[in-house]
């Protein structure tokens, strides 16, 4: 019997929040079994200067996965940078897996792949959920360019971010994944929605609309609640809850709601929703609404896949690569008020006589994340 073949995963999980640490998790429940894997964690992620929102934390009582650890990788810390990279070299694995999102980890990622680069030949994986970040600015491409530099190959999460790595890979392999499907987040079956509604300030018959996660301008809020309010003569029924801590300034968001006078129609929640009151929000809803102005993929449309919930997206980035226009949701073209709008009104027409619900939990079957561990043992056996 062949030993398993190590491989050392760096990037965030528990007690980090957010995305990353939840497709981190996955990704070690995916391998943990076919593979002897070590994790490194981060033991300071972000400055809090830095940090946008109130805590970088998961404060959730319910865990998916609190994997097993060794929080090391300071990011703005040089000594911890080396000693992360002794440690690896300790460890002596078959592969070195670094995620990478963000270019301010650029100047660590380099630092900890330079020191590892001529013992480990062709052995240094970095999986790219994003290669520049949303919101780009001149220096993200420099931090990019310093970040990837030692990388030996590349695991991308969509055909976008594919496009988006090419043009730092050079001849470098490019590997092909998706996102997981957050499908451990059970439905509450006790719920009483009619109640849970009357809470929001919604009536039991209305149809609730759901724009989830952070808040931040390149995801299209503003865009959103314009468009909602010219759904609302011709569907009343209509309402939007956002659920979702705000890193812009919500007085923005506020005003637009005062002067379209959106009034009661539409609900902000501005907190990081917990994992126990996570289903809640999307049993409570109809449809996810993603009216972003730019991304790659989004953790939140999976999460809405895990419930079996449709989306309204917008045409960009690799986001629709997920989508079956008119089956598992509805493609609109570029962001605005009339097309989301018009997006969401295709919708309620085609589910009339569409299985939407049916028709997603088929997608997640065919979730290419399921095949992960199979990529992963074709990248080890091409180092």
């Amino acid at each position: 019997m062949h030993p398993k073949s190590k491989i050392v995963l760096v990037g965030p999980c528990y007690p980090y929040r957010g995305g990353n640490a939840l497709f981190m998790s996955h990704l070690y429940e995916a391998l943990q079994g076919k593979f002897e894997i070590e994790f490194i964690n981060y033991k300071l992620l972000y400055p809090s200067l830095l940090f946008p929102g109130t805590t970088q934390y998961d404060k959730s009582d319910d865990h998916y996965l609190k994997v097993e650890t060794t929080r090391m990788v300071n990011s703005i810390g040089p000594l911890s940078w080396w000693k992360t990279a002794q440690h690896i070299k300790k460890l002596n694995p078959d592969l070195i897996a670094i995620d990478w999102w963000q270019p301010f980890f650029g100047p660590s990622n380099r630092a900890i792949t330079s020191f590892l680069r001529k013992q480990f030949p062709n052995k240094i994986l970095f999986i790219t959920e994003n290669v520049i970040s949303h919101e780009a600015r001149w220096i993200d491409r420099i931090l990019t360019n310093i970040g990837l530099k030692h990388a030996d190959k590349f695991l991308a999460l969509s055909q976008k971010v594919v496009d988006d790595v090419q043009l730092f890979s050079g001849e470098r392999k490019i590997y092909r994944s998706e996102l997981p499907v957050y499908g451990w987040y059970a439905a509450n079956e006790k719920v009483d929605l009619t109640a849970e509604k009357e809470k929001l300030g919604f009536k039991k018959d209305d149809t609730v609309l759901l724009f989830f996660g952070y808040v931040r301008r390149y995801k299209g809020l503003d865009i959103l609640m314009r468009a909602f309010a010219q759904l609302r003569a011709k569907r009343p029924d209509l309402k939007l809850l956002v659920a979702g801590e705000f890193y812009d300034k919500p007085e923005y968001y506020q005003e637009i709601m005062t002067q379209l006078n959106l009034g009661n129609d539409v609900k902000l929640i501005n907190q990081y929703v917990p994992n126990e009151e996570l289903a809640l929000y999307f049993q409570l809803s109809e449809l996810v609404v993603l009216p972003y102005r730019t991304g790659t993929q989004s953790g939140i449309l999976n999460i809405a896949y895990g419930y079996h919930k449709p989306v309204v997206i917008t045409d960009v980035g690799g986001l629709a690569e997920f989508v079956e226009d008119g089956k598992t949701g509805v493609i609109v073209p570029e962001a605005s008020p009339e097309n989301i709008a018009t997006g969401i009104l295709k919708y309620f027409q085609l589910a009339a006589n569409v299985n939407f619900s049916e028709n997603v939990r088929l997608r997640v079957e065919q979730n290419g994340f399921n095949k992960i561990a199979e990529v992963f043992q074709e990248i080890i056996s091409e180092s």
